[in-house]
């Protein structure tokens, strides 16, 4: 197991962002988190790395038989980029205007590397055009207003991708996107992914991208796991009635033209005032008394399939 997440939790002051996160992550695998704004997945993401500033952390995370939660930051600076590094969801203000993008690249080479600066700008070029950017010895010289959306998300892949990692962590790396340029991006982060045997880590709100890129999915409510299962149980049989009203919100191609788009009623959870019991029941169809007082816990259902809801099978 490359990565062991167990019982992780993050808090700012007494806002609770994350509460008892676990799963397991291997080599070549996708893991895709999914959940509504607010729901705790990008927190959780960040934490992994060790990028939680101001946060406690508590619980285990251990990559490669390391444990993270509570290492020293130069350990950690140690580890990402090199071996573990993150592409975020907004690439103009993630890159720096002042410096070109192939000086930026190869900053990161140089630093875990420590490699020449010839080689880190040869490094740089040949990172470019690993992620389809043509003319990649003359891109590199550009600054990253002079690339498109999609292309400076490119950029972003490249620089994470430079130092060759065990484990890549993508935060909504298309929502800015268009629906071809999204499919493009996604195709080359699984194509290098296949090429280097990646452990990847798809934090969105979008299921069309988990069902397409996902080997397993973890549904996330109010800073908790509802749901975990492998991709194609989860799809195929949701067990929490909120992983259903995600899945009912998506658009189908048979409906009718005038079909009007459905949604789960009401607002995700406060997490400085969460609601008693299970955090879902204020908009659940399904719920019960039981519900509104005792959080249910995360229960294992046939074929490694956990939920934690009190029908056990809405």
């Amino acid at each position: 197991m490359l990565l062991d997440v167990n019982g992780l939790s993050v808090s700012f002051g007494g806002l609770h962002a994350v509460r008892d996160v676990s799963f397991g992550l291997e080599r070549g695998r996708t893991l895709g988190i999914v959940g509504e704004s607010g729901s705790g997945k990008s927190v959780t993401s960040l934490a992994l790395l060790g990028l939680h500033l101001g946060a406690e952390v508590t619980g285990s995370v251990r990559f490669d038989g390391r444990e993270l939660v509570g290492a020293q930051e130069e350990d950690l600076r140690r580890l990402r980029g090199r071996r573990m590094a993150m592409i975020f969801q907004d690439p103009l203000s993630s890159l720096h205007p002042h410096y070109t993008v192939g000086e930026q690249i190869a900053e990161a080479y140089r630093l875990h590397l420590g490699a020449s600066r010839r080689a880190a700008r040869r490094r740089a070029a040949e990172a470019l055009a690993e992620v389809g950017i043509p003319a990649p010895e003359r891109r590199a010289r550009d600054h990253p207003h002079q690339f498109s959306g999609g292309m400076r998300q490119r950029v972003m892949i490249a620089m994470a991708l430079a130092c060759e990692p065990d484990l890549l962590v993508a935060d909504e790396p298309t929502t800015a996107l268009d629906v071809t340029v999204q499919a493009q991006i996604l195709e080359l982060i699984q194509r290098i992914q296949q090429d280097r045997g990646l452990a990847v880590i798809m934090v969105t709100h979008d299921l069309g991208v988990i069902a397409r890129v996902a080997d397993e999915v973890l549904v996330m409510y109010g800073g908790r796991v509802a749901e975990r299962a492998e991709a194609e149980t989860l799809f195929a049989t949701p067990r929490h009635p909120y992983t259903r009203g995600l899945l009912d919100s998506l658009p189908r191609l048979d409906d009718p033209e005038d079909t009007p788009m459905r949604a789960i009623p009401g607002t995700p959870p406060s997490l400085l005032r969460p609601p008693p019991g299970c955090p879902f029941h204020p908009r659940c169809p399904h719920r019960m008394t039981v519900c509104e007082n005792d959080l249910p816990a995360l229960a294992e259902l046939p074929a490694g399939h956990l939920a934690a809801c009190h029908l056990g099978s809405p």
